[in-house]
């Protein structure tokens, strides 16, 4: 199978193996059946470091911070200095026109701007490489967030997916870190992923879903969208007056009961996980915001993630075993839910993981932090020929 030649693929092509090169996998650029300009791939030295990873895949633009946010959670595949680095993968650009902007939102609602809204600021209040973010008013008075598609952004993604896509065919034909980890198959559920995330009308559904499973945590907020105003490229919704956990004073945070506030986040992810089956599957920092009020909001919906009952039950046993101290359950578990490879050495396995548990168990109950509890797991399958789920690793992050 030979890599498509088109002028925009082969651009990408050259991006990647650059990026390959760089951090020391030059061995799968090998596999790439297609002649690369070698002045434009080999540049810089080799580098094993994490952040400067973190930083290229920034630089490459929107598939690529996506594609780093997936690796972060895949502790099978990299070490955990770069699982923390990607985990905190920026995503900012440069906003574009606000021309551009009432042009989109006309086209999609079906009304001028003016009609719409009695206001909108021309000034995003947030700008990623997908989409940015007005503040709007809207002629009954309502204040909403008005989250507006990039122009042209679906068509890069789809440019990027075909490249990723063959070169992941190559590397799994043709190398044995391909035939152990399907990057292929990784990809695809990558590509479903990030396609669902540029339909706004999915991200509506899921805030309304969230909202109503969440209705009992009077301290928790998901804004609510506006049907009417909401297409695949504009989504309408609530706006929520708020800091970012991240910039919060140290007045801020002595007067907040933030201690009631992470046992309330904690609960509902649990419930999110174990009971709905439903959650909000990219909690970091920058999509929590405190109100003026003491709450905690969540934002951004794109990414969700369903877990199947089967599935459910098994995460149950696996924290309650990691609570108990009962390391051959949790080993079982994490046994039945991963993937063994032909290195696993599985007695070995099993007193490495007893081990781990046991280690929790010189803590008291409040300092056990179940979240760091399950990616130490995840990384400790992975160490030893198991190919964790990615449920667990998804699990555990949001923990």
């Amino acid at each position: 199978m030979a890599l498509s030649l088109k002028p925009e693929h082969l651009k990408r092509y050259t991006d990647i193996a650059r990026l390959l090169i760089q951090h020391g996998r030059s061995d799968l650029v090998k596999t790439m059946d297609v002649d690369l300009p070698d002045d434009q791939v080999v540049e810089g030295a080799v580098t094993g470091d994490p952040e400067k990873l973190a930083q290229d895949l920034e630089a490459l633009g929107p598939t690529f911070i996506k594609l780093g946010q997936l690796l972060s959670t895949r502790s099978d595949l990299l070490p955990a200095p770069y699982l923390d680095a990607l985990a905190r993968l920026q995503d900012k650009v440069e906003p574009f026109p606000f021309q551009e902007v009432e042009e989109i939102v006309s086209t999609e609602i079906g009304v001028r701007l003016s009609k719409a809204f009695l206001e909108f600021d021309p000034v995003p209040v947030a700008a990623a490489s997908l989409g940015q973010v007005h503040r709007a008013r809207l002629r009954s008075g309502r204040e909403v967030a008005v989250k507006v598609q990039r122009p042209g952004i679906r068509q890069v993604i789809l440019e990027d997916l075909d490249a990723f896509a063959q070169i992941a065919a190559m590397i799994d034909k043709h190398t044995e870190i391909g035939r152990r980890f399907a990057f292929q198959d990784m990809l695809e559920e990558f590509r479903k992923t990030l396609l669902r995330e540029l339909d706004y009308r999915r991200e509506a559904v899921s805030l309304v879903t969230l909202a109503d499973n969440l209705r009992e945590y009077r301290r928790l907020v998901v804004p609510r969208p506006v049907d009417d105003y909401t297409t695949s490229r504009v989504l309408t919704m609530d706006y929520v007056k708020g800091t970012k956990i991240t910039e919060l004073s140290p007045l801020a945070l002595i007067d907040l009961d933030n201690r009631r506030l992470a046992e309330d986040l904690c609960k509902a992810y649990l419930d999110q996980i174990l009971v709905d089956g439903f959650f909000h599957a990219d909690p970091h920092p920058g999509n929590l915001l405190v109100t003026g009020d003491g709450r905690l909001a969540l934002l951004d919906l794109g990414m969700v993630a369903r877990i199947e009952p089967a599935m459910q039950e098994q995460l149950l046993k696996l924290l309650l075993a990691v609570t108990a101290g009962q390391g051959q359950q949790a080993a079982q578990v994490t046994l039945q839910i991963g993937t063994p490879l032909e290195t696993l050495d599985e007695a070995h396995y099993r007193r490495e993981v007893a081990d781990l548990v046991g280690s929790f168990q010189s803590l008291s109950g409040e300092q056990i932090q179940v979240g760091r509890a399950v990616i130490h797991l995840a990384r400790l399958s992975a160490e030893n020929g198991v190919r964790p789920a990615p449920e667990l690793t998804m699990m555990g992050r949001a923990l």
